[in-house]
Order: C-alpha cells, then sequence, then structure tokens
C-alpha cells in the first residue's frame, strides 16, 4: 500500500513578513507626520517672535509728521509700531483710552513715555469728544475672521463707531497667526467670554445688592463683564499685518492663502439631548 501523500506545510513567514512591512510603514508615516507638525509648530513659533518687527517696518508709511494717533488698551504690536515711527523722528502724539475695567491702558501709557513719545491718557467715554482731534485710530486685534470682521478688547467697537462718524481712519494690526478661517455666524465661533465680576466692583461693598430678594430667587443685582468686541468690516479701513497692507475685502483671500479646506473642518458640537 502507497505511502500516504504528505500534507505540505503552510508557514507564516509570509504573513509575518507582510504584517511587518505595515507595520514599518505605518511607523514610517508617523515619523514623518510628528516632523511634518513640529516643523510647523516651529515655523509659527517663528514667524509670532517676528511679526511685530515685520508690521512695525510699515510705520513710517502711514504715521506723518504732528499727526494725532488714538489708540485703546495695550498691544505689544501697537507699542512697536508707535515706537518705530518714532524713531524714524516722526513728531506725533498719541492718545490713549485706559481699557477699563483692566486699565491696560495705563501700562501702554508708561511704555510710550519711558520711550520719548508725547502720550495723553485718556477715559474710554472721552473718546468720542477726543476724536475730533485725532488724524488716525490704531489698533491691535484678538483675531482677525474671515469676513474681515474683528474680535477685539472691549470698547473698540465704540472707538470704531465714533472713527467713522467723524471719518477718521480706523487701522488694525494683526500678524498672520491671528487670521481666522471662521466666520462670526459659524456656531463654532465664541465671540466672547465673561470675565470676574471682581475687576468691576468689589463684592463686599454690593453684597446686599447681590442677595437674593425675597421671592425672586435670583440675585438683585448682575455684573456682566465681557472681555472682547466685535468690529464689523465696515467700520474698518485697514489691516496691516506682517505681509503689508490690505483691504477688509481682501481679508478672505488672504486667509485662504494661509489654510487649506482641510483646516476648516471643525468639529460641531453635539445637539442637545443626543
Amino acid at each position: 500500500m502507497p505511502d500516504a501523500a504528505a500534507v505540505p506545510h503552510t508557514s507564516s513567514s509570509g504573513g509575518d513578513s507582510e504584517e511587518k512591512t505595515k507595520s514599518a510603514d505605518k511607523s514610517s508615516r508617523s515619523r514623518k507626520l510628528k516632523h511634518d507638525v513640529i516643523e510647523a509648530v516651529n515655523e509659527l513659533i517663528q514667524d509670532i517672535g517676528t511679526c511685530h518687527e515685520q508690521i512695525a517696518e510699515q510705520a513710517v508709511e502711514h504715521i506723518h509728521q504732528n499727526e494725532v494717533i488714538l489708540t485703546l488698551g495695550s498691544s505689544r504690536t501697537v507699542l512697536e509700531f508707535l515706537c518705530a515711527a518714532n524713531e524714524k523722528k516722526r513728531s506725533f502724539r498719541v492718545f490713549v483710552a485706559e481699557g477699563a475695567p483692566r486699565y491696560q491702558g495705563h501700562l501702554l501709557a508708561k511704555e510710550l513715555v519711558a520711550r520719548g513719545l508725547q502720550t495723553t491718557l485718556i477715559t474710554d467715554s472721552a473718546v468720542f469728544a477726543m476724536i475730533s482731534r485725532v488724524n488716525m485710530v490704531i489698533v491691535g486685534a484678538h483675531a482677525v475672521m474671515a469676513n474681515g470682521g474683528v474680535i477685539a478688547p472691549v470698547g473698540l467697537n465704540m472707538v470704531a463707531l465714533a472713527a467713522q462718524r467723524h471719518a477718521v481712519p480706523f487701522v488694525v494690526l494683526a500678524g498672520s497667526h491671528k487670521l481666522c478661517p471662521l466666520y462670526p455666524h459659524n456656531p463654532e465661533v465664541l465671540l466672547n467670554e465673561l470675565r470676574s465680576p471682581s475687576e468691576l466692583l468689589d463684592f463686599g461693598e454690593f453684597s446686599d445688592c447681590m442677595d437674593f430678594g425675597s421671592g425672586t430667587a435670583s440675585p438683585l443685582l448682575h455684573v456682566v463683564n465681557p472681555t472682547f468686541d466685535y468690529v464689523p468690516p465696515k467700520l474698518v479701513n485697514l489691516f496691516i499685518t506682517d505681509t503689508g497692507g490690505h483691504n477688509p475685502s481682501y481679508m478672505y483671500r488672504l486667509i485662504a492663502d494661509y489654510y487649506s479646506a482641510d483646516d476648516l473642518v471643525v468639529q460641531r458640537r453635539p445637539a442637545i439631548g443626543s
């Protein structure tokens, strides 16, 4: 009787080799992605570090002799911009609105005086009274939206309206890292945040007013302390970025150059009850 045919032995080495190849490819892609991300972050950090100087280099093109400039609060970009014009022997005066309730304008006024600029500190409520003496408003920004609108420190919308009323140019300084591809009507955009009421008043002095009234189940006094204003593009005359000056209508195109379609994918908030 003939011997039974031997059953061929299937080796697993081929499958193991394929798995190792896939694992190596995945590891290689991960390393490349990590390298690309680190490179992009380092480039962004470098851009942030140099944008103030690049914007300041354009100061002499916009600030002229014996002009009066108005700003509000404190911004390093605005500080460097004004000082750069002063270093080029441009003589001008700066009105600084104090930027209540944090009064960051006090810090900016001290910095300007220390660096030899003629400075006048005013209250925020005095902006409309003083705007007729002003040649240009120059302010910083928290973010520049895709429609050319600006998320800025609270109080700047009032300044922009006063500037428009008196036909005073309203100029916004913003580095490219502050360009945002979203629109203010996007549900993912949180236009504001509320800061502590203690910046406006001392709780001890108003504790009776903040106590709960009889039968109302709510405090008698509410304190609202927003951080930001939204300035619509129609109130802005010019944006000065580290790449040059741009009209508000061009900002969407400038932002499109910085962001791809993949960057616009934002995780939506889950619906209530889902």
